[in-house]
Parts: C-alpha cells; sequence; structure tokens
C-alpha cells in the first residue's frame, strides 16, 4: 500500500463541490502500473464533468491526463518499465491524485526532450490537435482556418502547428487580453466574440475569403455564425462546448449555407488502442521536437486548489495551460 491524495466529486456543481482526500493505494494489479505523478493537467472537459454536463456516476474522481514516475508494476506488464517517466491522457477519471495504478497500456514513455510539465500540459491537448490537423482534415500548405478560443490551450497547439504546416489562421478570442497570446501563437489576425458582428469582422480581416475548415470548441454561442464563415464544401468542426452545448442544426442549413460538412469527433476514439495512441504520441513528440508545437502553461496550482484552477478556467483568466502540481 501507498499513501496517496485524490481529489473526489460526490456531487455536481461550482467548483467547492471538490474535496481532496487522503487514502491508501493498493499495489497495482496484473496489467497496470503505479505512477507517481508530478504533474496533472486540466482540461474544460473535467469543468463539464464537474457540473454534471457530462454525468458521471458518484462518487468519481475527475482528470484525464498527468504525468509522472513508474513506481512499480504488476504481472504482464511490458512496454514501460520502472523508473520510466510516463504519461496518459486516457486512462478513464482520476488523474487529480498524487499517485495511481493505471493500465499500462494506457502510458506512453517520453522522450528526454518532453519534460514532465510540458507532457502533461500538452498531451491531452496536442492529441486533440494531432487528430483535427491530420485525421479530421489534413491541413495542407495555403489552407485559410478559422480557430475559436486560439489562445486556449488547444488552440494556441491548433495555431502554431497549423502555420507549421503552412495553414493562415484567423483566431477568435473570447476576451480582448488575450489577443496578444493568439497573435504569438502565429495567428494573422484575432477576432472578438464579444462583437456582435464577428462574422464580419473574421470576413474583412481575409478579404472576403470563408474558411476551408472553421475549429469551433466554444459550442452554442458559435456554432450557427461560424456556418457563415465556412467556404463552400467547407468542413465545421465542433469539438467542445465551451459556452454551452451546441444547437441542432437541419441538415438543410448545412446546404443553404455552402453544402457544408460538418462533424463532431472528439479525442478518445482517435486513440482507442495502445498502437495507435503511441504512434500518434510519437507524431506529436516529432512536431515539439521541430518546435511546431511548444508549451505555454499559463497557471499553476497546487492539488489542493483544484477549485481555484476551475474558476480560472470558465472565468477564462488564464491564456495558455492550467496545471496542478501534486
Amino acid at each position: 500500500m501507498s499513501a496517496r491524495r485524490s481529489v473526489v466529486l460526490t456531487e455536481f456543481g461550482p467548483p467547492r463541490v471538490m474535496s481532496l482526500t487522503a487514502g491508501d493505494l493498493p499495489e497495482p494489479a496484473a496489467g497496470e502500473a503505479q505512477i507517481r505523478q508530478t504533474a496533472v493537467g486540466f482540461n474544460f472537459i473535467d469543468v463539464y464533468q464537474r457540473k454534471g454536463a457530462y454525468p458521471l456516476p458518484l462518487p468519481t474522481g475527475l482528470g484525464f491526463e498527468a504525468a509522472g514516475l513508474v513506481e512499480a508494476v504488476g504481472s504482464g506488464v511490458t512496454g514501460v518499465a520502472v523508473g520510466d517517466r510516463v504519461a496518459y491522457m486516457n486512462a478513464g477519471v482520476g488523474a487529480y491524485a498524487d499517485r495511481r495504478n493505471v493500465p499500462a497500456d494506457k502510458l506512453v514513455v517520453l522522450p528526454d526532450m518532453v519534460s514532465d510539465e510540458a507532457a502533461a500540459s500538452l498531451l491531452f491537448k496536442g492529441m486533440t490537435a494531432q487528430y483535427l490537423l491530420r485525421k479530421t482534415h489534413a491541413v495542407r500548405d495555403g489552407d485559410l482556418l478559422l480557430v475559436h478560443s486560439a489562445a486556449g490551450g488547444v488552440g494556441q497547439i491548433l495555431t502554431r502547428w497549423a502555420t507549421a504546416l503552412g495553414a493562415t489562421v484567423i483566431g477568435t478570442t473570447g476576451s480582448p487580453g488575450k489577443r496578444e497570446a493568439a497573435l504569438a501563437a502565429g495567428c494573422k489576425a484575432v477576432v472578438d466574440l464579444n462583437d456582435a458582428d464577428w462574422p464580419k469582422a473574421f470576413l474583412a480581416a481575409t478579404d472576403g475569403r470563408k474558411a476551408r475548415v472553421v475549429y469551433d470548441a466554444v459550442g452554442k454561442d458559435t456554432l450557427i455564425p461560424s456556418l457563415d464563415c465556412a467556404a463552400p464544401f467547407g468542413l465545421v468542426v465542433s469539438y467542445g462546448a465551451a459556452s454551452g452545448p451546441a444547437p441542432a442544426i437541419e441538415p438543410e442549413l448545412l446546404n443553404k449555407k455552402g453544402c457544408l460538412f460538418l462533424t463532431r469527433p472528439s479525442v478518445f476514439p482517435h486513440n482507442a488502442d495502445a498502437a495507435t495512441f503511441r504512434s500518434n504520441a510519437a507524431d506529436l513528440f516529432d512536431a515539439i521536437g521541430r518546435g511546431h508545437v511548444r508549451v505555454d502553461i499559463g497557471a499553476r496550482f497546487p492539488l489542493e486548489r483544484v477549485a481555484d484552477a476551475h474558476e480560472a478556467a470558465e472565468a477564462r483568466r488564464v491564456a495558455g495551460a492550467i496545471l496542478m502540481i501534486p
């Protein structure tokens, strides 16, 4: 048994419903590895689950991604060993902890060039950008992209990587204070979503050219107007719901807006087995090594201040990634 602290949710609600509890962690079972976690990542899906928008059976842990050191392995484990630095982003909820047993096939060994903090900041978000750029649409030189929330954790990675692939990115932000972060990530121009006529501002920034792909992580407030920003036969990708669930869309509307394509993908099906996950992670690590992707940590919070981390994220006070340090 090892001592551990973990965040537990016993009811859905505001950030203060989360509590940090102490207990014992058993030895890893067959096929598992025990990780002493050094950095825990925050993702907006954690907020949706805490609120009950994506309900989980209670009581539950929270969090999907972390990095740390393998301290023990159960029988039958291959691919990782005691002493390896590892990270994960699809081992089920419960990453908000200082120690955890996880299935070894959900782990990827970190190369020397990727620090623990970088992995915990980048893996979930970077793997999201990876499938959006490589699988949902294979971004090519000359593509014009509209990236909502371009100053956020995924938005900055998506913008930098897409720009490195030769695309032109127009970003949006929900706060004027985040404009510089979006520009620094590579946006050619940044549109303020507080402007009721933001689609017109987008078209003004592109001299009337519409986007080959619209990447929309905002949802409720932006999806319908986003259709007016997509080029004929263009693709609108709804992959998040920061403002609430995206509205239903009649298929005929897609026809009227230019024979558009609409999709709602997610990161987990794109990394459903160990081989695919590790291959996609290698692609991300290569992009990091080339300098196409880098971490911008906007804030670090001790694990006991998990509620503060959620409050800061919901208030959009942080540009870049949020980390929790056990």
